[in-house]
């Protein structure tokens, strides 16, 4: 379970900073945008594996 919030949290994290990035450089923000919402939908589908929410 813990792997899933670490994933979620970097993907919050680099999400954010993808957002912060100088507008000169258009293709890094949507680059680190969509790997940090990737990372995002990644941890959620972890969180909710079955193996996971039996034990």
């Amino acid at each position: 379970m813990t792997t899933g919030w670490v994933l979620i949290g970097l993907g919050a994290l680099v999400t954010l900073l993808g957002y912060t990035v100088l507008d000169s450089h258009e293709r890094l923000r949507a680059g680190m945008k969509g790997f940090g919402l990737g990372h995002i939908l990644l941890g959620a589908l972890d969180m909710l594996r079955p193996s996971l929410r039996q034990g």
